[in-house]
């Protein structure tokens, strides 16, 4: 199925077969597609490239589509590594992280810093936590399936370099 294009998104890159490796939806989603392009809320003069998932109900292209600057793309790509860094050595706290601290790490950003911490304003987030965890265990061979492949291409593309001080 093609991805449309004559909707706001202008799509450059895609993928249009996205439903068939779709994580666990493999095969039974309603994500069809996920593309690169041209951002749907452009001004006149100004560009900015968006990543979009594509949504099919199986009748017309959902308004339930998503799209992210691709900056945010790779700010979520960010906080999935930062997260499942701290779910590798979680069992070491009896709720799955420390109370009395809270924030697992300051990312330095653009001057600033991306802080990233257990959401203790979840009133539930003793049970939620445990959930978390779980879930990124049973899905532990997809996700790093694709974080090694992500590793990969970013070390052929000169990312995975140190420089020397």
């Amino acid at each position: 199925m093609n991805i449309p294009t004559s909707l706001k998104h202008k799509p450059v890159i895609v993928v249009e077969d996205y439903d068939h490796i779709d994580g666990r939806n493999a095969y039974h989603t309603d994500a069809k597609g996920i593309s690169l392009g041209l951002a749907q809320w452009n001004d006149r003069g100004k560009v900015d490239i968006s990543a979009k998932v594509w949504r099919y109900t199986g009748n017309k292209w959902s308004r339930q589509s998503e799209e992210l600057p691709i900056h945010r793309v790779i700010d979520l790509a960010i906080l999935i590594c930062r997260a499942k860094q701290h779910f590798q050595d979680a069992y070491r706290y009896e709720k799955l992280y420390d109370p009395d601290h809270t924030v697992l790490d300051r990312i330095g950003l653009q001057g600033d810093a991306m802080t990233v911490k257990v959401c203790t304003e979840n009133e539930h987030i003793d049970e939620d936590i445990g959930l978390f965890s779980q879930a990124l265990s049973t899905d532990d061979e997809l996700l790093s399936e694709r974080l090694h492949l992500l590793a990969n291409l970013l070390k052929d593309m000169g990312y995975g370099m140190r420089k020397e001080k």
